[in-house]
């Protein structure tokens, strides 16, 4: 399927069950002037394909569908438009929402049930033809254990628009993020992926477009194997060799390299979207249409819904993913909204929906990570734990639950417990490991960590849609003041709060996300929707004074030690009884909890020990490894401590890191016995160590 290079020219292929016809348009060098147009000469079945003589490297290209315009029924041929191959490698330029694009006259009183003959092929973007050829120099994928993973959610743009170290004229691009400065800091803070928000093709709608703003996050793709053409720095691949060449200095650093995909939806909208390409081909068999076939059904609240019940769409979504996998080396996949991708032909999610069988089948997709958003906006769309065996998911419960707990929110001890210890409740019972949770506190969509300490309330003036976007409910609490404030007490609860969800993070059993630019105290003034902010709001402000030194400094310690504590990594699920239990709970007492303590509505105080020998007890590791004592202190004043008796090594404990003081005492001052106290301030955390290495 697509264009590919043959002796002599190329092969095309394209799939449309709908088409008359379908014509080939080939431009000159810079896609400005329409050289030639062919009209392929061969169906086979719904397939229509042809050899095409002269193709280099670097054509530009791009199709037109004949075919029943009758948006009535379900079909929007319009050869008028000139459309993207669905399978395009590359497109030549960025995508903004041209008003000629849309395949019908836009303010007509029939709106798109009158079709529009205006030519596109002035502003339409073109495909591009790739040579398939590049030097990987023996790239091998780092092949990090999901259970050592850290991830790193970040934006090609933003990370280094203003990055020093890096080129100007690389800033914000895939070389950018490739560049030696970026990728050094990527080291020491200690990551090991970095989780790229979409770098699929997208467009920018054309509301955001007249505003003056664009799509940042990329949430609305169009070209499913095609780099975005606007993080490319030079070249005439768009993009292809740039992702190549950053993906294989990643490596070389040991750091992988995750896709954000959007397959539930396309950036054509609904009935009253652009034709840019799959509505022009075959939108009955592209998209979920209702019983009225004008219109489409939506579970991604973006207007369409991508039918990969449809084997020709799925084939299409599962080469897209082989295609990233094996001539672009990523290492895995975060499925946006993918219960939507994951329905059957009526709409029902389970475990043997076309597109979870494929997957599970696939022997390249096997190898890498596959990770669920485990939600849509459907009926039974929040599917947390639902995803099977090979799947991890973003755990939205994980959170909440953490959020709630250092708000100071009534009840919330025992789900913030079991969010501690990689919410057994939801993944166990799919028999995957702990390791199937994703935590998360903060991500894109969202306060940064920096914000939700220091807002109630979303602040998304500058979006342009009156404060009305975005999520209002946020678990957030801004520590006495809303926004800036120069109040010495509330900046310092604010500093504490946000090392408190990072130990809080790192020291899960599951999977650590961490948000970029949480480290460095990134703030976005408040606004919980940046997705069309491409602007100071979103970028990071690497300045010295606003750069946050030693959060950064806190945020490596805590990856490091993580990396040092195998019980945080453990692929079994924690049990608290037994002979040799792995998770023990106790009061601030330093005594077993009671079920009245877990049950009391405004219980704050909590310790807990992961035992490291545990696992070697059960003859499920070679040798023990160190235990963790956490100890949890969500209540509004300070406490004291008894640390627990009992004591697997018999040792006492090294106390690693505290939230409630900038720097930890002299090295001789960290030793704890068992039993000793511990004054723990409002709203602090400690995490202590003891046995091997520890």
């Amino acid at each position: 399927m697509g264009m590919h290079l043959r002796d002599g020219g190329a092969n095309f292929a394209l799939y449309s069950s709908a088409a008359e016809s379908v014509e080939l348009c080939l431009f000159d060098a810079e896609g400005r002037e329409e050289q030639r147009r062919i009209r392929l000469p061969a169906r086979t079945e719904d397939i229509w394909h042809g050899f095409v003589p002269g193709v280099e490297p670097g054509t530009r290209y791009g199709v037109r569908v004949h075919g029943p315009f009758d948006p009535g029924n379900g079909q929007r041929c319009n050869p008028a438009k000139l459309l993207l191959d669905p399978y395009t490698r590359a497109i030549d330029r960025p995508l903004r929402g041209d008003a000629v694009t849309f395949g019908y006259p836009l303010g007509h009183e029939e709106q798109d049930l009158a079709r529009d003959d205006t030519d596109s092929a002035a502003v339409a973007a073109r495909s591009v033809v790739i040579a398939p050829d590049f030097d990987w120099q023996g790239d091998q994928p780092p092949a990090i254990p999901m259970a050592d993973s850290v991830f790193y959610e970040v934006n090609v743009r933003g990370f280094t628009k203003n990055m020093p170290g890096v080129p100007e004229e690389l800033r914000g691009t895939f070389a950018g993020l490739a560049n030696q400065a970026a990728i050094d800091y990527l080291k020491r803070l200690g990551v090991t992926a970095v989780q790229l928000l979409p770098v699929q093709a997208f467009n920018d709608e054309g509301r955001l477009v007249d505003a003056g703003l664009a799509n940042y996050w990329g949430y609305n793709t169009i070209g499913f194997f095609a780099p975005e053409p606007r993080y490319c720095f030079k070249g005439t691949d768009g993009g292809v060799a740039e992702f190549r060449g950053m993906v294989k200095a990643l490596h070389q650093a040991g750091i992988e390299v995750i896709l954000d995909v959007v397959y539930n939806h396309t950036c054509e909208g609904n009935h009253l979207g652009p034709t840019m390409c799959f509505k022009g081909i075959d939108n009955a068999a592209y998209y979920r249409l209702t019983e009225d076939r004008r219109y489409y059904n939506d579970f991604s609240g973006t207007g369409n819904t991508l039918d990969v019940s449809n084997p020709p769409v799925l084939r299409m979504v599962m080469d897209s993913l082989r295609y990233w996998v094996e001539e672009m080396h990523v290492d895995g996949f975060r499925f946006d909204l993918a219960p939507a991708i994951s329905r059957d032909e009526a709409g029902a999610f389970d475990h043997r929906t076309p597109f979870l069988s494929a997957v599970a089948q696939d022997p390249v997709l096997r190898r890498v990570k596959m990770i669920a958003e485990p939600w849509d906006l459907g009926d039974y769309g929040y599917q947390v734990g639902g995803f099977p065996v090979g799947w991890s998911e973003w755990n939205g419960s994980y959170r909440d639950e953490v959020r709630d707990f250092w708000r100071n929110a009534d009840d919330s001890l025992p789900t913030f417990a079991s969010r501690l210890c990689g919410t057994p409740e939801i993944f166990a019972p799919s028999r995957r490991p702990p390791s199937a949770s994703v935590n998360i506190v903060t991500v894109h969509d969202g306060f940064t960590l920096r914000d939700l300490v220091s807002y109630n309330e979303k602040h998304n003036e500058a979006n342009g849609e009156d404060n009305r976007d975005g999520e209002s409910h946020n678990r957030s609490w801004n520590c006495g003041a809303e926004g800036p404030t120069d109040n010495p007490e509330v900046l310092a609860l604010r500093a504490r709060q946000q090392r408190n969800l990072l130990a809080t993070l790192f020291m899960s059993r599951g999977v650590p996300l961490l948000l970029g630019g949480d480290e460095i105290g990134r703030t976005q003034q408040g606004n919980n929707n940046a997705y069309c902010q491409d602007s100071p709001i979103s970028w990071f402000d690497w300045s010295d004074g606003v750069r946050d030194d030693a959060l950064f400094a806190f945020t490596a310690k805590l990856i490091r030690l993580r990396k040092e504590l195998a019980v945080l990594r453990s692929p079994h699920w924690p049990v608290g009884d037994g002979e040799h239990p792995d998770a023990t709970w106790y009061s601030v007492w330093g005594l077993p909890m009671t079920e009245d303590e877990w049950q009391h509505p405004r219980a704050r105080c909590l310790q807990l020990v992961f035992d490291g020998a545990a696992d070697h007890a059960k003859g499920r590791a070679d040798a023990p490894g160190p235990s963790v004592l956490l100890l949890f202190n969500g209540a509004p004043e300070s406490h004291l401590f008894t640390v627990p008796p009992e004591t697997r090594f018999g040792q006492a404990w090294q106390l690693r890191i505290a939230t409630d003081r900038a720097q930890l005492p002299a090295r001789r001052a960290r030793r704890v016995a068992p039993g000793a106290k511990l004054r723990l301030k409002a709203h602090a955390m400690m995490v202590l160590t003891q046995g091997p290495a520890a």
